[in-house]
């Protein structure tokens, strides 16, 4: 796994901001302002519906305009489609289909629930320079991240 101070890997993936289905880069964001990377196991998975709307109602990423938000799972982006439309998550899905992503990032299990290559939940904030600044990572699937560490990381930045 990765852990602060670790340069983030950088990728290219297909993901959904809205309707529309295109690729994001990690490094065109974190040319702006930092970027909180989100990995979770599955659209519509309880717990991870439950963490990506409370990431929406935060508030405060929508006050720092200068962070940007993704989250990564396994799904595909249309699944990712159909699950923001539902919660109403105002940031990219993004899909990490071969797991290739969340494998470099060390958060990936190979078995979950008769599942393979799930990513794991894990939180990741990012700074300008593509250095982990914060890192949490959940063995358990019904972990929760400590969201206060992750806005006083932001507030430092």
């Amino acid at each position: 796994m990765l852990t602060d101070g670790d340069a983030a890997p950088d990728f290219i993936l297909p993901g959904t901001d809205g309707d529309e289905v295109r690729e994001f880069m990690l490094a065109d964001h974190t040319r702006s302002g930092p970027v909180v990377l989100a990995f979770y196991l599955f659209d519509f998975h309880p717990a991870c519906t439950e963490e990506l709307r409370t990431i929406r109602n935060l508030g405060w990423f929508d006050v720092a305009g200068d962070t940007t938000v993704f989250a990564v799972s396994r799904d595909s982006a249309f699944s990712h489609q159909a699950f923001a439309r539902e919660y109403d998550i105002p940031f990219p899905l993004l899909s990490d289909s071969d797991g290739a992503v969340s494998e470099r990032y060390g958060v990936r299990y190979d078995e979950l629930a008769g599942h393979r290559d799930v990513s794991k939940r894990a939180v990741f904030v990012i700074d300008t320079n593509t250095t982990v600044r914060h890192s949490w990572v959940a063995d358990d699937p019904f972990g929760r991240p400590d969201w206060d560490a992750v806005r006083a990381v932001l507030d430092d930045l």
